[in-house]
């Protein structure tokens, strides 16, 4: 069985390592950004994963069950096929359109991604019979949960903090020591939900665990997701996205050349920490960590 499991674990590797390698060989001779995608491999698919591999290392996480995996599998990705296009390509356009900039559409954008990440596909899995609750575990005890989230996520905020504007964008609002002590937290907070929940319940929670259940490998699960993570996103930018938009281009093969590159290591490292704590709240907390100090300028700039 080890050996086996070895060998699945090497066959998805070298499977991600070969798409990974071929999507960012073409944004290079199509003059496409090809740089940002080795930086967040480097940082997040090899760095940070190497990290928390070891401290998850002997995290106590069963596997979870997934009576129809081929049934459920397949409903999950005609699902996200809907969600890349309806909702990603069409319906985040016309929410934005129809609210004026601002709080309101902040709270609108919200809720949508609740219902599109959250409750339709819960009520998915009802419908096909799966439980929920083994998805959306804690999983504070016995998972290696503080040390993972306290040592991973200070290491994500220092890296963010040298390589990225975030600290500069936030000085640049003027906020007062006082607005800042409130708004850091707050933040997160809303960060947490808007991606961190939202993202990780639909692609950890939902497809990652059919994926492995279907496929019998936790290595192809997280591979696959991640894959799948990055590719979803292909038609938002292209649709959405114009001239100056990071990964934006008019051929529609280097957009989803540069979501492959670009955002499937960072889904790399949720879906290893998930298949080895199997704790939703994790992922949850980390991917906050990702998106808290690039958010927090624009966050005080529309609720301060």
């Amino acid at each position: 069985m080890a050996a086996e499991a070895n060998k699945g674990a090497f066959v998805a590797i070298a499977a991600y390592a070969t798409l990974w390698a071929g999507a960012t060989g073409y944004l290079l001779i199509t003059d496409g950004d090809w740089s940002t995608g080795v930086f967040v491999l480097a940082i997040f698919g090899l760095i940070f994963s190497a990290l928390a591999w070891g401290l998850t290392r002997g995290a106590a996480a069963l596997a979870i069950a997934v009576e129809r995996p081929a049934r459920e599998g397949c409903a999950v990705l005609l699902y996200l096929a809907f969600y890349a296009v309806a909702f990603l390509g069409f319906g985040m356009t016309a929410a934005r359109e129809a609210v004026p900039e601002g709080r309101e559409q902040e709270a609108l954008v919200m809720a949508l991604k609740l219902t599109v990440h959250v409750a339709a596909p819960a009520l998915l899995l009802v419908l096909l019979g799966a439980r929920i609750s083994p998805i959306i575990q804690a999983g504070l005890s016995g998972r290696k949960f503080m040390r993972t989230f306290i040592v991973l996520g200070a290491a994500i905020l220092a890296v963010l903090c040298v390589i990225s504007p975030s600290l500069r964008n936030i000085a640049a609002t003027n906020a007062s020591a006082a607005t800042l002590a409130w708004a850091a937290p707050a933040t997160f907070f809303w960060v947490a939900i808007e991606a961190g929940l939202n993202e990780e319940f639909l692609f950890r929670g939902v497809v990652q665990t059919r994926l492995t259940a279907w496929f019998k490998s936790p290595w192809f699960g997280v591979v696959a997701t991640s894959i799948i993570f990055g590719l979803v996103h292909a038609p938002g930018l292209y649709l959405r996205g114009g001239p100056g938009e990071h990964g934006w281009s008019e051929d529609p093969l280097q957009v989803a050349a540069y979501t492959i590159a670009v955002l499937s290591p960072v889904s790399l490292l949720f879906g290893l920490i998930y298949a080895r704590t199997k704790s939703l709240l994790l992922v949850v907390l980390l991917h906050a960590m990702v998106d808290v100090l690039p958010s927090m300028a624009e966050f005080i700039r529309i609720w301060a």
